[in-house]
């Protein structure tokens, strides 16, 4: 049985709400990131169950880096090397889609965005997660992505 999700988020953000979504110091308790969301505004009611931490280096090569719990929503080993392609391949094409569409936009004009995708884990079953990022500047130049992934309440079974 198809699960339908209903009124996906999709909207970008000038840097100055950066706070208003986007605080990950604050969630992890990480002082190497920058201060991290409010996810009251973002999740409200209902917290995540996994919530991972991301990054892709621009300067190199789209680098992925990923904490345990994005693995675990792509469903691949933890640790693994992911190339950008190949996690962008399990997305469903209208999310890739989007999600291309608003990453550009990000860099291009220095914004965050906030984005429900359909993804389809390399072991487990279609979900929605919700993609937070922001690009991280050094002077004029977007140099990484940064952001959060969580599994949308309620998009897939109690499993996960």
């Amino acid at each position: 049985m198809k699960q339908t999700y209903p009124l996906p988020v999709h909207h970008s953000w000038p840097l100055y709400e950066r706070d208003r979504f986007f605080e990950l110091g604050q969630l992890h308790g990480n002082e190497m990131l920058d201060p991290v969301p409010d996810l009251d505004d973002v999740v409200a009611p209902v917290r995540p169950a996994r919530l991972g931490q991301w990054e892709c280096d621009l300067t190199d090569d789209d680098r992925l880096s990923w904490s345990d719990e994005v693995y675990d929503i792509f469903g691949i080993p933890r640790g693994v090397a992911v190339a950008r392609h190949e996690a962008v391949a399990l997305y469903t094409e209208g999310s890739r889609a989007a999600m291309e569409k608003l990453r550009a936009y990000a860099i291009r004009h220095r914004r965050g965005f906030t984005l429900d995708v359909e993804i389809k884990p390399a072991r487990a079953p279609r979900r929605w997660m919700r993609l937070i990022a922001a690009p991280v500047c050094a002077g004029d130049d977007v140099v990484r992505l940064q952001g959060l992934k969580f599994i949308v309440p309620g998009s897939i079974g109690p499993e996960f």
